[in-house]
Parts: structure tokens; C-alpha cells; sequence
């Protein structure tokens, strides 16, 4: 069975260790020690609270794509056909082609909230 520790989790989690800290000590994140008396974290426990803390936020959305990022608009290139949005959510960077209209549309420009919906046929998983 896969195990995280503490930094790990906070990297996945995209929060701080402090917060894996209090979710264990609160009983929310199930942890246990290693033979060095560290917190490890067993694999299904921290899938199952993903799972449980995203959940809500899988509710129905009106729309078929599950694919969603919500982040703020860093940087935006416009065209006179099409804009170039990019959007950051949490540590992830991702960048849409739009119409200039689209984009005119939702008043897209740097500092706004957006959220990337992405649905797509081809999705490549890899292990790091």
C-alpha cells in the first residue's frame, strides 16, 4: 500500500502542512507512524478524503464536462479573432483559446475569477 508523508499530502492537497497537521490530529485525515515515529499517511485514506472534501463540489453543474478549475486570470493575449486566456488554479497553469468575443462576452482580463471547464476525448495519465 502506498504512503504519503505530511509534505507529500501538502503537496496534493495544495495546502499547508499545518492544515494536514490539524485534518490528522481532528480525525478527518487518517495517519499513522512509521518506524521513525513520523506521520505517514496511508494512500486510500487520503484518496477517500478527496473524495469526501470535493464531493459537493461535483454536484450538478448543468453541464456534462466534470473537468473543472477554478482560478484567476494572470495574464490574457488578445487578438482581433481570438484571445488567449490564461488561467491559474492552485499550482495548476492552464491555457484556452477563445474567441475575442467569448472573451469580450465574460469580461475576461487579468484579475478576474475564471473557472476552466475542460472536456476532452484524449486524457493521458502518467506517474511521476
Amino acid at each position: 500500500m502506498r504512503t504519503y508523508r505530511i509534505g507529500d499530502a501538502v503537496a496534493l492537497l495544495g495546502v499547508s502542512a499545518d492544515t494536514v497537521r490539524r485534518l490528522v490530529d481532528g480525525g478527518k485525515l487518517t495517519a499513522e507512524r512509521d518506524e521513525l515515529g513520523r506521520r505517514i499517511i496511508p494512500g486510500p485514506a487520503l484518496a477517500a478524503y478527496v473524495r469526501q472534501v470535493h464531493r459537493a463540489e461535483w454536484g450538478s453543474t448543468g453541464s456534462s464536462a466534470r473537468n473543472r478549475l477554478s482560478g484567476i486570470v494572470p495574464e490574457m493575449l488578445l487578438g482581433d479573432v481570438s484571445a488567449q486566456v490564461e488561467i491559474q488554479a492552485g499550482p495548476f497553469r492552464v491555457v484556452a483559446l477563445v474567441s475575442r468575443e467569448s472573451a469580450d462576452e465574460l469580461e475576461l482580463e487579468p484579475g478576474v475569477p475564471a473557472v476552466a471547464v475542460i472536456k476532452s476525448t484524449n486524457v493521458v495519465v502518467e506517474r511521476p
